[in-house]
């Protein structure tokens, strides 16, 4: 018959180790979030064979005295928690006491602090053990330097499951990277075989991004800010030239923690969901503040995972503050145009993706970065300019006070349309036009038989449709934005989404797909000859349109040539 025994202290550390200690770069994450609740201001990270062979982080934090050194190496000992009032509002990094007793139970590792009075720093040593040797004088600068050797020395088995140095160096490149992002107003060295990877100065979140991230995600991102009650949502949001083939640039903090959450992944899809092109995904930088009370921390022992208390409410902040940022009407754009225009102006600018932002509060927030040459100021032409000329049927020129703007008809028209559908069906019901002359069009019985039992379904889209012959529908009546265009297609299309998924569904969770299908068929098509008057109808109707900067599908919809990138072109005062 089985006993039941108490398991010892140092197979319980290594039980924990299992959940905590991943690989190297878990063993990071944890020295540098107490570090960071530790007050660091500089902090220094070194790497020896991708953290395998040493992780060490000195800090210049507030340090430990020689009494609490054994503790820190203790199960279940912490400085941060005391209660449980206080674990039902955690508002540091740590809080679990597990974490150095976790990583002692696997390594071997020494821990060195020195308090801001004390006369010297103390030392003690762990080496596959809970609890630790006893401590000993050390020379060291106030702060503290956890060094961690030899991970998995006493576990051979899970070692094994390690990957090369390179793969785990570039796990810890990304810890430290996560961490660097949340808190620009600390340095950071990290140093790998001996040689520095990575450094960056106390900066604004601007700079780092830029030093983190790449020059390109910042010219081609939003800043973002809105607050509510205890909410705020702060930081970056890519426009869709910073959109990419793999969701790799996603930085999603919670009160300065990084997560995963599906929820908050889900709201962000929401918000850019009419912009990306085909499977595009976004890049963005954000800080959700919550009341700590609010969200729950304890959910897994590497937290990285939270949950909300009311997740409704934060799912619908967050999709409506990244909405808003990035739903500019194209009016708006020349004033964050003529603040980045110059040498400074990044591509997004140049590609219609403009800032949300007055000018004046992206260049505070862009505080010590360089400041372009603003564009004359003149009030001669609106924003889009004036038409000057038809491309080959499908292209709009235009001239405006920057120099030459393109615009691509059918994409602009596409968005102006979808807009105002929307519009149309969250008022109630959209506007319709009966037809002159009916169009008909072939369809099967099933064709037929969804026409009749979804007739007040095809009434809110602005659709009439009734039985022409056996086989035969007509529509008698359209959408009034959509009546010149491809009606009988148009209707075909609403039936087969109707019967794909459900007069309800298609209404409901799909409203957004079957419009923009709508949009697209009504739109301006390619190799219409356009007036000079329509052309110059198209662009004040572009300015006045949320999201004017790109069609439905996420192409833009118009591109910016100043008349310094035209002087380049012909080399003009060279």
């Amino acid at each position: 018959m089985a006993h039941i025994r108490v398991l010892p202290d140092l197979l319980i550390s290594q039980i924990a180790a299992g959940e905590v200690v991943e690989r190297p770069a878990s063993v990071l994450k944890e020295l540098l979030e107490n570090a960071i609740d530790a007050g660091a201001r500089d902090i220094q990270v070194t790497l020896d064979q991708g953290g395998l062979k040493r992780v060490q982080v000195d800090d210049d934090g507030g340090g430990l005295g020689k009494e609490d050194l054994p503790l820190a190496l203790a199960r279940h000992a912490t400085s941060k928690i005391q209660s449980l009032d206080d674990l039902q509002g955690v508002s540091t990094m740590g809080f679990r006491g597990e974490a150095l007793a976790s990583i002692a139970s696997v390594a071997r590792v020494s821990l060195t602090s020195r308090g801001k009075d004390a006369a010297h720093a103390w030392m003690i040593r762990a080496e596959g053990s809970a609890g630790g040797s006893a401590s000993e004088p050390a020379a060291r600068a106030p702060g503290t330097t956890v060094l961690v050797e030899d991970l998995y020395f006493n576990t051979p088995a899970r070692k094994k499951f390690m990957r090369s140095e390179q793969t785990e160096f570039g796990h810890c490149e990304e810890m430290f990277r996560r961490i660097a992002l949340a808190h620009p107003d600390t340095v950071f060295t990290l140093k790998h075989n001996g040689r520095v990877s990575t450094l960056v100065r106390a900066q604004t979140l601007g700079e780092r991004a830029a030093a983190l991230l790449g020059r390109e995600f910042l010219d081609a991102s939003i800043p973002v800010e809105a607050q509510a009650d205890t909410l705020r949502l702060s930081g970056l949001a890519g426009t869709p030239h910073a959109a990419r083939a793999r969701a790799d640039s996603q930085y999603l903090f919670v009160n300065g923690r990084f997560v995963r959450d599906r929820m908050l992944s889900h709201a962000a899809r929401e918000a850019y969901r009419d912009l990306l092109h085909g499977d595009r995904q976004p890049a963005y930088l954000l800080f959700l503040e919550i009341d700590p009370r609010g969200v729950d921390v304890n959910v897994h022992p590497a937290k990285i995972e939270v949950r909300f208390r009311d997740s409704g409410s934060i799912h619908q902040f967050v999709m409506h503050v990244l909405k808003r940022a990035l739903s500019p009407t194209a009016a708006e754009a020349p004033v964050a145009y003529a603040t980045m225009s110059g040498a400074g102006a990044g591509p997004a600018i140049q590609q219609g993706f403009q800032l949300a932002q007055p000018a004046r509060a992206y260049q505070s927030f862009m505080a010590a970065a360089a400041t372009p040459a603003a564009l004359p100021a003149s009030h001669a032409a609106p924003p889009l300019g004036f038409a000057l000329a038809q491309l080959h049927g499908v292209y709009v020129l235009a001239q405006n006070d920057a120099g030459l703007v393109l615009v691509d008809m059918h994409a602009a028209h596409e968005r102006i349309v979808y807009e105002k559908l929307k519009d149309n069906l969250d008022a109630g019901r959209v506007e319709r036009q009966q037809l002159l002359v009916p169009a008909a069009f072939r369809a099967d019985a099933l064709e037929v038989a969804a026409a009749e039992e979804n007739r007040e379904t095809l009434e809110r889209l602005g659709l009439e449709l009734s039985a022409a012959g056996p086989n035969e529908l007509a529509v008698r009546a359209a959408p009034m934005l959509l009546a010149g265009g491809d009606v009988a297609g148009l209707a075909r299309s609403v039936l087969n989404e109707i019967r794909e998924y459900g007069a309800a569904q298609a209404l409901a969770a799909r409203r957004d797909e079957l419009l923009s299908g709508m949009a697209c068929h009504a739109a301006v098509r390619a190799n219409r000859i356009l007036t000079v008057t329509e052309m110059n109808a198209l662009l004040r109707e572009m300015e006045a349109t949320e999201r004017a900067g790109s069609c439905n599908h996420g192409r833009p919809t118009w591109y910016q040539l100043t008349m310094v990138d035209l002087d380049k072109l012909f080399m003009r005062g060279q």
